[in-house]
């Protein structure tokens, strides 16, 4: 009870003492954990179910749809108090956020922040340009339990410029100002630096984020507790250190760029002979790669970067950061846990369930990914302050570590085992229902 305790307090606690403010610090809390629990999808007719029959909670349809949909619920204040609840984030004294863009496919008219979107990872029987929504999002990369976890910390929806200025994208009446990806990226980005004071932010992110569009304002943002860690496409020119510059300077300013060496596909073949075996965590396994690495200068980013190239039978893939402290098996393990976002979207929107979200409301579709979103980090919170690792409770071959579903079992036998409403009363009679907690035990 102690750690439920601790995870929800601090948001309980936001909200003001009046009787209004305690009912909506209410519904928030149990809100996040019929989400959490394992007995249904986060569609907002279940939760409603949920917390009536569960939790017997006293609030009706009308009640719990206009706290689903409304506009003043403080989420900043609360993701923020979330992120300071995170227990250890810092990985070798740097924040690791892992940054990427989903899609979330819908069906129906006139739903927030849909419009035909190019889907890259569409297979051959998919639609290409399928009715989704667009998210930009931001997490947290932590070793959980000796695992790589996934933190939502942050996400926006992206609207095309051509909806906003067509007028079909309308927030209270308005239509909101068009802001590329990576200018949502570093809005969210400099809120984490901001919560984070004097704290390195590595940025893990694929070749589509990682240039000059993200570096350069986030630099001007923070200054150079900023690095970035991407994938270098393999047209990239790359050019040698520039002279010393304690040489004895000649005509005309000194050069800020060696000679041109070549593109990263060029040298690639060049530098494969060199490679040396590095054993790094990769993919939950310990492997040997072979790999080569050098400083180079990037005038992409205009400063010296690291880049390695990693290479495997007969192909290779080159690395790049421009934190030159990060040592070669670092750079391959962190960008290796760049994936476990990939994972985090299946486990948001399948897992889950916010897929399955039928609100149309612009506030309505927010608080609903908002409280998803809550509910995947609060999860792993969870799970890394529980004593022992979850129990696995299918095995599959080649994995060893738990999935985010023994997450969720564990945190419903601790939560439907206590009297969790000592902690936070609700307005009712505590009644132990034998036939719901069967059912429980059963889903589970």
């Amino acid at each position: 009870m102690a750690i439920l305790s601790d995870l929800f307090s601090p948001l309980y606690e936001l909200f003001p003492t009046s009787r209004h403010g305690k009912e909506r610090a209410t519904l928030l809390v149990y809100t996040l954990m019929s989400i959490i629990i394992h007995f249904t999808s986060a569609r907002t007719s279940n939760l409603l179910r949920t917390l009536q029959t569960l939790f017997e909670l006293d609030v009706g349809q009308r009640r719990f749809y206009t706290f689903m949909g409304s506009p003043k619920l403080p989420w900043e204040r609360l993701w923020e108090t979330v992120w300071r609840i995170i227990p250890n984030p810092l990985t070798d004294g740097r924040l690791l956020i892992a940054l990427d863009d989903f899609i979330n496919p819908k069906t129906g008219r006139k739903i927030f922040a849909c419009s035909h979107v190019f889907d890259h990872a569409a297979k051959l029987n998919q639609a290409k340009y399928p009715w989704a929504q667009n998210v930009v999002s931001i997490g947290l990369l932590k070793l959980i339990k000796d695992r790589w976890s996934c933190l939502p910390l942050a996400f926006l929806f992206y609207h095309m410029r051509k909806d906003i200025e067509a007028g079909k994208v309308q927030i209270d009446g308005r239509s909101p100002a068009f802001r590329t990806k990576l200018e949502q990226a570093v809005e969210m980005l400099c809120q984490v630096a901001s919560a984070f004071c004097a704290t390195d932010l590595l940025v893990v992110t694929d070749s589509w984020f990682g240039n000059d569009g993200l570096f350069k304002p986030m630099r001007q943002a923070i200054g150079k507790r900023f690095h970035l860690l991407s994938r270098l496409r393999v047209n990239i020119t790359l050019y040698a250190l520039p002279p010393d510059p304690n040489a004895k300077k000649g005509r005309g300013r000194r050069k800020k760029y060696g000679h041109k060496l070549g593109t990263a596909e060029s040298l690639a073949a060049g530098f494969k002979d060199q490679a040396q075996p590095y054993l790094v965590d990769l993919y939950g396994k310990v492997r040997q790669v072979m790999a080569y690495d050098q400083v180079f200068m990037l005038k992409t980013l205009k400063c010296s970067v690291r880049v390695v190239w990693v290479y495997r039978k007969n192909q290779w893939v080159a690395l790049f950061t421009t934190d030159l402290t990060l040592s070669v098996e670092q750079i391959i393990t962190w960008y290796g846990a760049r994936w476990k976002i990939e994972s985090g979207y299946k486990e948001l929107k399948q897992d889950i369930g916010s897929a399955d979200s039928q609100t149309r409301n612009p506030h309505a579709v927010t608080n609903h990914l908002h409280f998803c979103m809550m509910a995947a980090t609060l999860t792993w919170i969870f799970a890394d302050q529980l004593e022992n690792k979850p129990k696995r409770r299918h095995a599959v071959a080649g994995r060893r570590h738990f999935a985010f579903s023994d997450v969720r079992r564990s945190f419903t036998e601790l939560a439907m085992s206590q009297n969790f409403d000592r902690v936070f009363p609700i307005p009712r009679k505590a009644r132990q229902n034998s036939l719901l907690s069967a059912l429980l035990r059963m889903v589970a």
